[in-house]
């Protein structure tokens, strides 16, 4: 059996099969591992892997531009979970022809990126194709990490801020289309997203936050792992989803489906929640974008159309 017959996901419940967990640790299934200290706090750890041409375009991406990326992606994870980072490694395959000042702008978006988390290890080897896998350690309360087992029937779906500019900007790089301002943007978009942070501290802290990831592969395969944690459903209304000025305007110029690029194209690393209606969210760039019901599977209102996010197989 291929890779490609069981799908990302089937390969991943292949390896997590037959797995017994240490009391109290929580390990594959959402979007760190979690794992209790004894001290009133829990660590967090999450690890991700970038690709030469499978994640990014080497002639393309300013090395400062794929450092910060590279640590972004990673602190999102620990944004999702409602944690604060406290350190990351970075290993990375390096191939012929990367001068050391492409390696010093690279540091040097990864530390901008990072913030206050230091680079506290990792490795170096040569590679035939730039490979980079980064890991970061965060802390949260214990038991105060957001999973995303925890939707409820008659929780409000929210995201943090707009969806599909990311996607958009990748087809302008792929398809090498014109750079104007609003091209500019979603490029920018998708190689410096921002991880939410301090929008992850404050739902952490909030009662009726039910459940959280961040949006990497896009909201109709990311709300599906939520949905399949929790045993509900979801009914999304399409057109209450937040689109950016530049993703109308560049969209209406290419004839592009915004629709589908908000909800399946990936990577805007926005934070997508769920939370009792009851509940009010204090920070500004929040977005209700439907409901959790009973049942399985999303329901999508507004459109004839049927979505999936994007697969990795």
């Amino acid at each position: 059996m291929d890779l490609a017959s069981i799908g990302e996901f089937g390969l991943i419940e292949r390896i997590r099969s037959g797995q017994s967990l240490p009391s109290g640790v929580m390990g594959i299934g959402d979007d760190c591992a979690v794992i209790p200290r004894g001290d009133g706090l829990d660590t967090l750890v999450t690890t991700d892997l970038l690709l030469e041409d499978k994640h990014f375009i080497l002639s393309d991406i300013t090395p400062f531009q794929l450092g910060w990326k590279s640590a972004s992606v990673n602190l999102s994870d620990i944004a999702a979970m409602g944690g604060t980072p406290v350190g990351s490694f970075l290993s990375i395959g390096l191939p012929n022809g990367l001068s050391a000042e492409w390696m010093d702008d690279f540091i040097a978006g990864y530390r901008k990126a990072s913030g206050g988390c230091p680079l506290l290890g990792g490795d170096t080897t040569a590679a035939d194709k730039l490979c980079i896998n980064v890991g970061v350690l965060g802390e949260c309360p214990h038991g105060k990490a957001l999973l995303r087992s925890g939707a409820k029937p008659g929780d409000i779906i929210y995201v943090t801020g707009p969806l599909g500019d990311s996607g958009a900007g990748l087809k302008i790089i792929l398809q090498g289309l014109k750079r104007d301002e609003d091209a500019l943007k979603l490029i920018e978009r998708h190689y410096l997203p921002n991880a939410r942070l301090s929008e992850g501290l404050v739902l952490s802290g909030l009662e009726g936050v039910h459940s959280a990831m961040d949006i990497s592969d896009g909201i109709a395969s990311d709300l599906e792992h939520i949905l399949k944690a929790s045993g509900v459903g979801a009914e999304v209304d399409v057109t209450r989803l937040p689109i950016s000025a530049e993703l109308q305007r560049v969209s209406a110029l290419y004839g592009w489906d915004t629709i589908a690029l908000a909800v399946a194209s990936g990577e805007d690393y926005e934070l997508l929640f769920t939370a009792s209606p009851e509940v009010k969210i204090p920070f500004e760039n929040h977005y209700a974008i439907g409901r959790i019901v009973e049942g399985s599977g999303i329901v999508w209102k507004g459109t004839g159309e049927h979505f999936t996010g994007f697969r990795h197989f």
